[in-house]
């Protein structure tokens, strides 16, 4: 049995299957659904969204909040942004990181939003750097095994 997800950002769709299950985190903690789980409305937190495929392969994303809506039938996150750990550019978000961390260590003027903004980019520049790191290695050795053993087979 499976449910369809999709995860969808105001620019893409970055997600769109059939999957046995997925965790969100959740503002009040992370949360599993499962097939024909009851209707929900949800917050959703900065944080790893995991997908597990029905052949239980699981695949990542790295999400800066949104809101999810749960159906028996379908899952969709609407997140603010969302990348898939594999398309994570870690050098990238390392230094998107260190931006935001030295505006904050300067320190913000007496504006609220602002603080707001570059506490944000911190934190999504901060589970982006998490989720790359944690599962983007695991893929490389997985497509590098596979190419290895594609290779073999060849000779």
């Amino acid at each position: 049995m499976t449910i369809q997800c999709d995860i969808v950002t105001q620019e893409r769709t970055v997600f769109s299957q059939q999957v046995a299950s997925v965790s969100l985190p959740g503002t009040e903690g992370r949360m599993g659904i499962l097939p024909n789980h009851s209707a929900l409305l949800t917050t959703l937190d900065f944080g790893d969204v995991w997908v597990r495929h029905p052949d239980g392969e699981e695949e990542h994303f790295a999400i800066g909040g949104g809101y999810a809506e749960v159906q028996p039938d379908k899952v969709v996150i609407l997140a603010d942004s969302a990348e898939q750990a594999e398309e994570i550019d870690l050098e990238r978000a390392e230094r998107a990181r260190e931006r935001a961390q030295k505006a904050m260590e300067q320190g913000v003027v007496d504006d609220p939003d602002r603080y707001a903004q570059i506490q944000a980019s911190l934190m999504r520049a901060q589970i982006r750097l998490d989720v790359g790191r944690r599962h983007s290695g695991r893929r490389r050795r997985e497509l590098a095994t596979g190419a290895m053993s594609q290779r073999q087979s060849e000779e």
